[in-house]
Parts: C-alpha cells; structure tokens; sequence
C-alpha cells in the first residue's frame, strides 16, 4: 500500500490551483477541461482538488464542505521549508490567511498556521532534526 494523494473539495477547482501555485511555489499537473478537477506536483504525494459538484456526485450520502468564517476541520497539509518566515509572509501575500503565528515548539521546531483560499488549514514548519 502506499499513500498517493489528497483530494480537498472546494468552489473553484482553478483558482485553488492557482492560489497554490504563487502561495506555495507548486506547479500544475493538470486540471481538466470541465475544470472539476486539478492535481499539483508537489512530491511524492499528489495534492488534488476537485469540484463541490464532483464531491455530490461521488459521495450519495453527502459530505459537509469546508466553511471560510467557521472553525477549520481537525486535518491539516503540512509543508515544510528552510525559509519558513519568507515563505509565510508570501502564502499571506497570495491570499492564505494568518491561523496561528509562527512559533517555535520545544523539539525545536518552526510552526505557523494559515488558512487556504478555501479555509483549509496550513502547516508551514521547519524540518525536524533528527538528533
């Protein structure tokens, strides 16, 4: 088994593709022609995006989508960086909005939490060092 992605159901399949683009420096894989779906390369895991619409098609019991001016769901994407200050400050230049500020935890680590362009929640952190 291995994990190959995540798909987040959002509004507007391109412009979240877009918004991850300049936020977060991630490229385009594809997005297709009725733009209900998108993936971004972004490693060996796929981030995927796909329409509300495509969301109610698939799931026939229904799902409840992400609220912007409500608390975030308990899941978060985690990217890590070196840059972790100049990289926060240009996903907020993008859109993403301040969740959590940036701090450091006891391990040693750099965190910070923004929310997407949708309201998802956002991990920006250093690497962890391993001792």
């Amino acid at each position: 088994m291995k994990y190959a992605y995540t798909i987040l159901y959002v509004e507007d399949v391109t412009a979240t593709i877009e918004f991850y683009e300049i936020a977060f420096g991630f490229s385009r894989k594809f997005v297709t022609p009725e733009s209900d779906y998108g993936e971004l390369i972004s490693g060996e895991t796929t981030i995927a995006f796909a329409s509300l619409e495509l969301g109610k098609s698939n799931f026939k019991k229904g799902f409840e989508p992400i609220n912007r001016s409500e608390k975030p769901f308990g899941v978060e994407l985690a990217f890590t960086t070196e840059n972790i200050e100049e990289d926060f400050e240009k996903a907020i230049h993008a859109g993403a909005t301040e969740f959590e500020p940036l701090s450091e935890k006891p391990w040693g680590q750099k965190v910070g939490y923004l929310r997407d362009n949708n309201g998802f929640l956002i991990e920006i952190c250093t690497p962890i060092k391993a001792k």
